[in-house]
């Protein structure tokens, strides 16, 4: 079992950067699918960015061409960084990783995903 751990949040004003990490406890390149959620206090959960079980990235309409997910296998990290950020963008930013699995030729991300605690992102206008 993986064990996630964020960091990188903090306030920051409108149109400003910031970089979200997500460190994972032991190798995640080609065994998890990565995931980045957001959850505003008066919403629901909403995921941002992932990798799938190839190494493709998706993004959620509202943060695409903003936010990048990235990933640094050597130290077991997966990035979040996100450019021009606007108020709606505040929330808890939380990990979670999701395993690889086999189906025949190909693998899929499994529905069972490992979280982490969260790192909070506060935007002002």
């Amino acid at each position: 079992q993986v064990q996630l751990e964020e960091s990188g949040g903090g306030s920051v004003q409108a149109g400003g950067s910031l970089r979200l990490s997500c460190k994972a406890s032991h190798s995640i390149s080609g065994r998890y699918c990565m995931y980045w959620f957001r959850q505003a206090p008066w919403g629901e959960r909403e995921e941002v960015a992932s990798f799938d079980s190839d190494g493709d990235t998706t993004y959620a309409s509202s943060v695409k061409g903003r936010f990048t997910i990235a990933a640094d296998n050597a130290k077991n990290i997966v990035y979040l960084q996100m450019n021009t950020l606007k108020p709606e963008d505040s929330g808890t930013y939380t990990c979670a990783a999701a395993p690889i699995l086999p189906i025949g030729p190909t693998t899929y991300c499994s529905g069972q995903k490992y979280w982490g605690q969260g790192t909070q992102v506060a935007v002002s206008s």
